[in-house]
């Protein structure tokens, strides 16, 4: 699969005002009052921009925070970590490979296996559920929630 990184003027049209702020200009939205922090389904989390594969509902847990939080990335290759000296702390920023969107953050403060708490804004990610997962091109991944039903 390829991914397209759209021009800015497309993206002002096309993502909502917080889609934007988020994945664009490297904001935040509210903890609580977001799409995802306590979605269930079973799925996978794609970059709102590009469309790469991020997360997996297999990943994902309650972390209290507020915000959808994930212990790994579905694809690693898609996913950039760097250093963010902002909010008056070092933490490491976390961003899609291809489009280069703001996802949120990791910490080291997360459950068994890794440890990792992956902290993301549904703002930046799209769900697509497992029913849909065939039809919108992403069928490479029916695999791991037929082994669960299984």
């Amino acid at each position: 699969m390829t991914y397209e990184k759209k021009s800015d003027a497309d993206l002002k049209r096309t993502l909502s005002p917080i889609q934007y702020k988020v994945a664009r200009r490297d904001g935040t939205e509210p903890p609580f009052a977001n799409e995802y922090w306590d979605k269930k389904d079973a799925g996978i989390y794609v970059d709102v921009v590009s469309g790469e594969p991020l997360f997996s509902s297999h990943d994902k847990y309650d972390s209290g925070t507020g915000w959808p939080s994930f212990t790994r990335p579905l694809e690693a290759g898609n996913i950039v970590e760097r250093e963010d000296k902002g909010f008056l702390t070092t933490r490491t920023e976390v961003r899609s490979k291809h489009a280069d969107s703001h996802l949120g953050h990791v910490f080291d403060d997360g459950p068994k296996p890794t440890g990792l708490r992956y902290c993301m804004n549904s703002a930046a990610m799209r769900f697509v559920p497992v029913d849909r997962l065939e039809a919108e091109g992403y069928g490479q991944y029916l695999s791991l929630f037929q082994k669960v039903a299984k």
